[in-house]
C-alpha cells in the first residue's frame, strides 16, 4: 500500500492539548455571563466548535439555544444573548441591528461578543459608529489550530487566501504568528523554521517578535516538533490546480471535506437520509485507502469485505461460550466497520459516477500534456469544448489556469478566445472572476519578454555604473520570471520512468497524480531535509531558500504531516 508509514518514523505530539484548551477557554468566556443565554452562532464557526464542544457541553454551561447569524430577524426571546462569531464588518452590523432594535422597542438585554480567533479594530469601529459599543462586551476566542486528525491541525480560516492574496489585506498574518506561538510553547522550541514567500516571511518576522516580548517557558524542553516549513500558496499554484486521483482527494472533489468531515448524501447511504462521516485515523477503513490512488481502492474494499464476510462467518461453530465472547467483544466492532466499508464503497461507486459523466479520463491526459509541455494546441481545443458543453464551470476554469501557468500565461488570441467563449457558456457576471484571477495570477495573458541585447544592456549599465554588486539582484528579478518549464526541469518534478509508472508499488511521491508530477512544495521539503542532512547541518534560526523563491504551496496553512498532506493532494 502507498500509504505504509515508516516503522522509524517518530510518534506525532499530542495535538488533543490544542483541542482542550480551546474548549477550556470557550467554556470561561461563557461562564463571564452567568445565567441562561442564547448563542449566535456564525455558519464557518458551526463545524469547527462541533469538534470542540458539542451542543451537550455547551447546553452544561447554560447555554438555552443556538441560532446561525443570518441576515434576518433574530428569533431570541432570551434576556442574554452571545455572538460567537469571525472578525467580519458585515457580522458586526447584524449585530448592531439586533441591539438598536431592542433599544427601539425599550428591551433591555445583556449583548457579549466572542471573536474568534481575534478581534480587529475595524469592527470595534462599526460597533461605535452604530451606537452600540457601550452596549457589548467583547472577547477574544484564541482559538487558532484545530487537530483534524492525529497528525493534522488546521487554522480553519477559508477567507485568508482571498484576504491575503487577491485583497491585500495583511489582518491574518497576526494568526498565523500566534498559531505558530502556541505550537512553539506547546510543543518545545522548533529545531529550524524555514520560508519561502513574503507571506511566510512577514509570519516568521511577527512571531519572532512576539517570541522576544513574551516569557518564553519551552526553552530547554525536547522539542516534539523538528522542522516547521512556511510556504504561501501563491509559490505553488499547480499543485493545487491538478484534478486529485487519491481516494481522500477525489471524496473532496465529490463531496467536499469541511473541517475533517464529510456528508454522504442518499446515493451514498442508499436511504433517504444523510450521513456526516468523520474522516480521520479513527475510521479504520478510510485510513487504509485515504492516500492510495483511486484505481487500488476498490480491489481494496473488495477483499476487505471477504475478511468481513469470514469474520461473520465464524459463528457458525462456535459454542455458546464462544458465542458470548464474540457478541461481548468483536460483534460491535465488525457492525461498525460494516457499516463504514459499507459507506466507502457507495462513496467509490458516486465517484465513479461524476467522473464518467466529466470525462474524467480525458481532463487527467490533458493535464499531463500541459505539464509536460506536449500537445499544447490540441489542451487547448479540449478545454474550448469543455467550454462549450458546460461540463463544469469550475473545471473548465481550473484547466484555463492550469494552462496559463504551466505556459507562463495564455497566448493573447487564446486567452480574448477561452474568455469570451466562457462567458458566452456561463454568463457575463464572471467578468469580475476573470479580473481576479489575472490580478493573482492564476490567468494571464503573455507580455513580449526581453531580448537578449536588452538584458546585455541592462547588465553592461550595472557594471559600467561600478554597480558591480547589483548584478546579481539584476539576475534575480529576471529569474523570478523563469517559468514552470525551467523550475520542473531545475527540480525534476516530472519523473522520468523506463515503461509504465507503478501506481500499486510508486516509486515517489508522483503516484499522487498518476505518475505524472511530483507536488512542488513536497519536493521543497524533501530537497531541503536532505541538503541539511549532507551537509550536517548548521543551526539557523531561518533558512531563505531564495533560489526557489521564482517557483510558482500547501493548502492547509500549518499542518504536522503538511508534506504527506499535500502530497496525498486533500484540502483542509
Amino acid at each position: 500500500m502507498a500509504s505504509t508509514a515508516r516503522r522509524d518514523a517518530p510518534e506525532p505530539p499530542d495535538f488533543g492539548i490544542l483541542k482542550r484548551l480551546a474548549r477550556d477557554q470557550l467554556i470561561y468566556l461563557l461562564e463571564q455571563l452567568p445565567g441562561r443565554k442564547d448563542l449566535f452562532i456564525e455558519p464557518d464557526l458551526m463545524s469547527p466548535l462541533d469538534r470542540i464542544a458539542n451542543v451537550s457541553v455547551l447546553k452544561q454551561h447554560e447555554v438555552d439555544k443556538l441560532y446561525r447569524v443570518e441576515n434576518r430577524p433574530a428569533p431570541s426571546t432570551s434576556d442574554q444573548l452571545c455572538f460567537l462569531v469571525r472578525p467580519r464588518v458585515r457580522t458586526m452590523r447584524y449585530i448592531a441591528d439586533i441591539v438598536n432594535a431592542d433599544k427601539m422597542s425599550g428591551r433591555s438585554r445583556k449583548y457579549k461578543i466572542i471573536f474568534s480567533p481575534q478581534k480587529f479594530y475595524a469592527c470595534e469601529m462599526v460597533l461605535e459608529e452604530e451606537g452600540v459599543f457601550g452596549d457589548v462586551t467583547c472577547d477574544e476566542w484564541s482559538f487558532y489550530l484545530l487537530p483534524l486528525d492525529e497528525d493534522i491541525i488546521s487554522m480553519e480560516l477559508p477567507e485568508f487566501f482571498r484576504d491575503y492574496f487577491l485583497e491585500g489585506d495583511h489582518r491574518w498574518i497576526n494568526s498565523v504568528a500566534r498559531a505558530l506561538q502556541l505550537l512553539n510553547s506547546l510543543y518545545g522550541p522548533f529545531s529550524r523554521v524555514y520560508g519561502i514567500g513574503r507571506c511566510a516571511k512577514m509570519s516568521y518576522e511577527l512571531w519572532r517578535d512576539l517570541e522576544e516580548e513574551s516569557e518564553n517557558d519551552g526553552q530547554g524542553r525536547k522539542p516534539e516538533i523538528g522542522n516547521i516549513f512556511l510556504m504561501d500558496r501563491d509559490m505553488d499554484y499547480v499543485t493545487a490546480l491538478c484534478s486529485q486521483v487519491v481516494y481522500e482527494g477525489l471524496v473532496d472533489d465529490t463531496f467536499r471535506i469541511k473541517c475533517g468531515s464529510v456528508d454522504f448524501g442518499p446515493e451514498v447511504t442508499s436511504s433517504d437520509k444523510s450521513i456526516k462521516v468523520l474522516l480521520n485515523a479513527q475510521d479504520k477503513i478510510f485510513s487504509q485507502i485515504r492516500n492510495e490512488h483511486f484505481s487500488s481502492v476498490f480491489g481494496f474494499l473488495s477483499q476487505k469485505s471477504r475478511n468481513l464476510q469470514a469474520q461473520y462467518d465464524r459463528r457458525q461453530g462456535m459454542d455458546i461460550k464462544q458465542m458470548k465472547n464474540f457478541v461481548s467483544q468483536e460483534l460491535k466492532g465488525l457492525k461498525q466497520e460494516h457499516r463504514l466499508l459499507s459507506l466507502h464503497i457507495g462513496a467509490c461507486e458516486s465517484i465513479m459516477k461524476k467522473k464518467t459523466k466529466q470525462d474524467f479520463q480525458e481532463m487527467i491526459k490533458v493535464e499531463h500534456a500541459l505539464l509536460e509541455g506536449f500537445d499544447i494546441r490540441e489542451s487547448t481545443s479540449f478545454i474550448e469544448e469543455h467550454i462549450d458543453r458546460q461540463v463544469s464551470p469550475i473545471e473548465s476554469l481550473r484547466l484555463m489556469c492550469l494552462l496559463s501557468i504551466t505556459e507562463n500565461g495564455l497566448i493573447p488570441k487564446d486567452y480574448r478566445s477561452l474568455k469570451t467563449q466562457y462567458l458566452q457558456s456561463y454568463g457575463p457576471e464572471h467578468l469580475l472572476t476573470f479580473h481576479n484571477l489575472k490580478r493573482i495570477g492564476l490567468l494571464t495573458e503573455q507580455a513580449a519578454g526581453e531580448t537578449l541585447t536588452a538584458v546585455e544592456s541592462r547588465v553592461s549599465k550595472l557594471v559600467t555604473d561600478r554597480a558591480a554588486g547589483k548584478i546579481t539582484d539584476a539576475f534575480n528579478s529576471l529569474a523570478k520570471k523563469s517559468n514552470f518549464r525551467a523550475i520542473s526541469k531545475k527540480l525534476s518534478l516530472i519523473p522520468r520512468v523506463d515503461g509504465e509508472y507503478n501506481l500499486k508499488m510508486p516509486p515517489d511521491m508522483a503516484y499522487v497524480f498518476s505518475g505524472a508530477y511530483t507536488p512542488l512544495s513536497c519536493k521543497i521539503v524533501e530537497q531541503t531535509e536532505r541538503r541539511r542532512t549532507a551537509r550536517g547541518a548548521t543551526r539557523s534560526a531561518l533558512s531563505w531558500r531564495c533560489s526557489w523563491g521564482a517557483a510558482p504551496s500547501p493548502r492547509s496553512p500549518l499542518s504536522a504531516s503538511w508534506a504527506r498532506r499535500e502530497a496525498a493532494g486533500s484540502s483542509s
